[in-house]
């Protein structure tokens, strides 16, 4: 059965109309037009005059001078007459199958009964249900029970009996931990007898930090989590891990939902800024990154669209990006809207490979801070004072060297000087860490030189290095460019020459600088002819000298760095050489290694972001009508008010605002969007069947009541997941069995009332961490930086960088969880691909599940499940000894956390005795492979 033929089953059973007769627009009218209508006659187009998504519309005068809908009298309705006319040029819908009979007569009643319109579901406040009341009153334990059974009971059905103990633990151990319990686990949960036994159970799951582990995989899913940029290099993002290690220590600590709602989209905006909320803004750098696109500024708002997509889907279960280009074509989301929505994020620097647009250092306390810049003006004093040592014995070498050879030297005042070449046209002076550069490089003599360029016209460079400034005092810096220039000297913009212009006009500036390393930086861009720089300096006790490869500079016998390598020993001597090097030495090793701190991927905020305007069609180089930041008018929102950012505050303050307003107990979408996501995972399915899409072509609820009933429950609970997992898992619907009957799998096949619980597969995670826990392998160590699995030659062949990285984690880390492993867009682990891990450039709301070859072929003959049978046999030999029989037991007792039956017990032993007798294997062989054989079994791979 295809998948919209279930989801169309599916809701035939669980939204059929009440056994009243009675038509509901929302549930039974509303689907229709969204998915048969609206494509002509919706929010964005209203071919004929009709529009159908609002009641004033519908009812109008239509350009030929009739009603679309005439309440209370369908034969009237021009609507009807096109829905039923025979004519083929006159039907309607114009493409795909007419409308069926049953849709028709919906339509019908509908309009006899007045037309009656009511907002959409989800675009009404949460308001708590009533609990319905029920007559078989023994079945419930809460109120989920009740509501669920309500509709059972209307459709003359009966919930499964309670599923036996061993399978209800095997459940909530995965559901919760995403791993197999122990037999001794099973074993002790089958033998409490206590009337609470099972409760208990489930807060001990709840507090184990394997709870964590397992959960922040389901959001990780939802955000796009990946710690890699895509595109071509697929290059690594910093420090990506931090985040998913947040969201781990987040479920495991329940944290309130609004909470976490509030450090993702605007934690470095709290109040305090700390290292987790700083880390919890690395959402926003989650995303693909292109960095060489053909587009720079198309490109920017493409990454603004992702952030907008993601927002709206994960938080508010919205396609907010389809009004990216004109209004959305079905939900009532106008473009003004969505650019309103995306002025929030207007002012996020764009993302880089590192530095400081991306990277912020971690403190866990204002001591923690002060303590490390301390630490950095010790070693910038140091640094100094060894500089002033060095150009003291570079000064005395120089004259000594000047009078025994009547020589001149070339000063040599910037040290570890490095560009960046850049490829492109500007007539202004860019951001240039925000472009990729062609070609990065060091200069050894320490001058500016734009000779390195490798065209004439249209490029750029950065130049960075350290100033050796001889004394403290006043220094006159000159620079003459043609086109644009920008010098920075000791991280201020000292002289800012932009534009373009020629050689000619110098510009001068004075600053007072102390003695020592002083960070110096140009850049420089030339736009057409000319090509010209020259930079130059001088201070107390020298003359004007060059600091570029161009200018007036005396012509030099050598480089004074060249000639002391080459002769400082034979004029100076061998103790004052050897006292040079050393200190020389001792210089340069401060210089590699900066004082250490722990850094985030996080995002960072211009304080006064540029203004937002309606783009034409979405195209970034056309902008039309200005907006101002603003909420979704369609669920309750307006314009925003942005408080003006304190003296202190390093961001516009916009995001703070949003995220409020998201996490709000009066936004009337995001405690239903979490709580349906949460019943997802537990049921294998949500009350609203598309998690992301909560518009008019989402589907619509099966138990509306029921959530909305949930949601209220979580928010008055203080947003806390863990009692929502309470609620939800101690009610009887979750402890029924899978089992089918006559009735149920007659009248709702695909279980759509939730009669019974679904079989699930295990996910790809729980795949290959059962499968190191079951031999006994699994290292259970938490957080940390992403390990690289072992991958064949074969898959690392397909790689631009065959090798780089996978492999090389050592072999315990190997063998920790799943969540851990690397995230690279560009090569997902074999085996999680294989068992459905998500795509990871935009939000998965839902896993699918396929069974498909791969699985089979990976199960059996790939290397990973080869070395685990192998672990798993030699775990099975240590506990068992050499009794073969008891080998058996123990391994399916292991695998299926049951007590294996005496029939599968005498099959494997025969397996294993026909593998010797009839293959030649030895005895170590044999059960190897029966150990496969055990890893192989449905029961292994499905929860109950």
């Amino acid at each position: 059965m295809s998948l919209s033929i279930l989801v169309l089953t599916v809701y035939a059973v669980a939204a059929q109309p009440a056994a009243s007769g009675g038509v509901d627009f929302g549930r039974d009218i509303q689907p229709i037009l969204a998915k048969r209508c609206f494509a002509c006659h919706g929010p964005d187009k209203g071919e004929g005059g009709l529009r159908l998504n609002r009641r004033e519309t519908a009812v109008a005068e239509l350009d030929s001078g009739t009603h679309g809908i005439v309440p209370g009298n369908p034969d009237e309705s021009e609507l009807i007459r096109r829905i039923t006319s025979e004519e083929e040029g006159e039907r309607m819908p114009p493409e795909g199958k007419p409308l069926a009979a049953d849709q028709v007569d919906l339509i019908r009643r509908w309009i006899a009964d007045g037309a009656k319109w009511e907002e959409h579901w989800a675009f009404q406040p949460v308001v708590r249900p009533v609990v319905p009341d029920v007559k078989d009153r023994d079945w419930g334990r809460n109120p989920i029970d009740a509501f669920l059974l309500n509709r059972l009971e209307q459709n003359r059905l009966s919930p499964a009996a309670p599923a036996p103990n061993v399978a209800l633990a095997r459940r909530a151990y995965y559901d919760l931990t995403g791993l197999p319990p122990t037999p001794a686990e099973v074993e002790a949960f089958v033998q409490d007898t206590s009337p609470d036994s099972y409760e208990r159970l489930v807060d001990r799951l709840l507090a184990s930090p394997r709870y964590g582990e397992r959960w922040a995989r389901h959001w990780l899913d939802a955000v796009r989590y990946a710690e890699t940029n895509s595109f071509e290099r697929d290059g690594a993002k910093p420090h990506a891990w931090r985040y998913r290690d947040y969201v781990i220590r987040s479920f495991n600590d329940d944290k309130p939902y609004d909470q976490f709602v509030r450090e993702q989209l605007a934690g470095d905006e709290m109040t305090p800024v700390t290292p987790e909320r700083l880390i919890a803004t690395g959402f926003y750098r989650l995303g693909l990154w292109d960095d060489e696109p053909a587009d720079r500024l198309q490109a920017q708002f493409d990454t603004l669209d992702d952030l907008v997509t993601t927002t709206g889907q994960v938080f508010l279960g919205l396609t907010v990006n389809c009004a990216r280009c004109h209004d959305h074509k079905i939900d009532p989301i106008p473009q003004h809207d969505y650019y309103s929505l995306l002025a929030f994020f207007r002012g996020i620097r764009p993302m880089t490979t590192t530095g400081p647009n991306i990277e912020r250092p971690l403190f866990t306390s204002d001591a923690d801070r002060l303590a490390y810049e301390d630490r950095v003006r010790d070693n910038e004093k140091r640094r100094n004072e060894l500089q002033a040592r060095v150009t003291g014995l570079e000064n005395e070498f120089a004259a000594a060297y000047r009078k025994a050879s009547d020589a001149t030297l070339a000063a040599n005042d910037i040290d570890d000087l490095e560009y960046r070449f850049y490829r492109d046209h500007w007539e202004r002076l860019p951001d240039f860490d925000n472009i990729k550069p062609e070609t990065v490089g060091t200069i050894a003599d320490g001058r500016f030189d734009i000779g390195l360029a490798t065209r004439e016209s249209d490029f750029g460079f950065v130049f960075t290095g350290f100033l050796k400034v001889p004394a403290d005092g006043e220094y006159t810096l000159i620079v003459d460019s043609d086109d644009g220039s920008r010098l920075t000297v000791a991280g201020r913009q000292v002289i800012t020459y932009d534009g373009i212009h020629s050689v000619g006009q110098p510009q001068r500036a004075t600053v007072a600088l102390k003695q020592g390393l002083v960070p110096i930086r140009l850049d420089y861009f030339q736009a057409v002819g000319g090509r010209g720089l020259r930079v130059a300096w001088s201070g107390p006790g020298f003359a004007q000298r060059s600091l570029s490869a161009e200018g007036q500079r005396p012509a030099a016998d050598g480089n004074l760095g060249e000639l002391l390598r080459s002769h400082g020993r034979a004029v100076m001597g061998d103790g004052w050489y050897a006292d040079y090097r050393r200190l020389f030495h001792q210089l340069e090793r401060l210089r590699r290694e900066p004082v250490q701190a722990d850094y985030a991927l996080c995002v960072t905020e211009d304080r006064n972001p540029p203004e937002t305007f309606v783009l034409s069609r979405g195209n970034a180089h056309v902008p039309g009508a200005k907006v101002e930041p603003g909420f979704l008018a369609a669920i309750g929102g307006g314009t925003a008010t942005i408080p003006s950012p304190s003296p202190e505050q390093q961001t516009a303050g916009r995001r703070s605002v949003l995220a409020d307003w998201i996490a709000s107990s009066d936004n009337r979408l995001t405690a239903r969007v979490m709580v349906n996501r949460i019943w997802q995972q537990h049921f294998g399915r949500g009350i609203v069947g598309s998690p992301n899409n909560y518009g008019y072509l989402g589907d619509r609820p099966t138990h509306p009541e029921l959530l909305d009933w949930l949601a209220a429950e979580f928010m008055a609970g203080g947003w806390r997941i863990k009692s929502l997992h309470r609620t939800i898992m101690l009610s009887s619907a979750y402890r029924m069995s899978s089992q089918g009957n006559a009735a149920g799998l007659e009248k709702d096949p695909h279980n759509g009332l939730f009669w019974r619980f679904n079989l699930r597969r295990l996910s790809a995670e729980e795949v290959r961490d059962s499968l190191r826990a079951v031999s006994g392998e699994l290292n259970s160590r938490m957080y940390g930086p992403s390990y690289y699995p072992k991958l064949s030659d074969e898959v690392m062949a397909t790689q631009s960088a065959p090798g780089n990285g996978w492999g090389k984690s050592p072999p315990e880390e190997q063998a920790r969880r799943s969540i851990y492993i690397h995230v690279k867009r560009s090569l997902i682990t074999p085996l999680l691909a294989d068992f459905d891990f998500p795509d990871t450039d935009a939000s998965c709301e839902a896993r699918f599940v396929t069974t498909q070859p791969a699985q089979a072929l990976g199960m059996l003959n790939g290397d990973f499940l080869h070395e685990q049978a192998r672990d798993f046999a030699e775990r099975l030999r240590r506990e068992a000894g050499d009794d073969r029989t008891a080998q058996v037991r123990l391994a399916l007792r292991l695998a299926l956390s049951r007590e294996a039956d005496e029939a599968s017990v005498a099959r494997g032993v025969a397996l294993i005795d026909q593998l010797e007798r009839d293959h030649g294997l030895d005895a170590r062989q044999s059960l190897d492979y029966y150990a496969l054989v055990v890893f192989n079994l449905n029961e292994f791979v499905y929860v109950d």
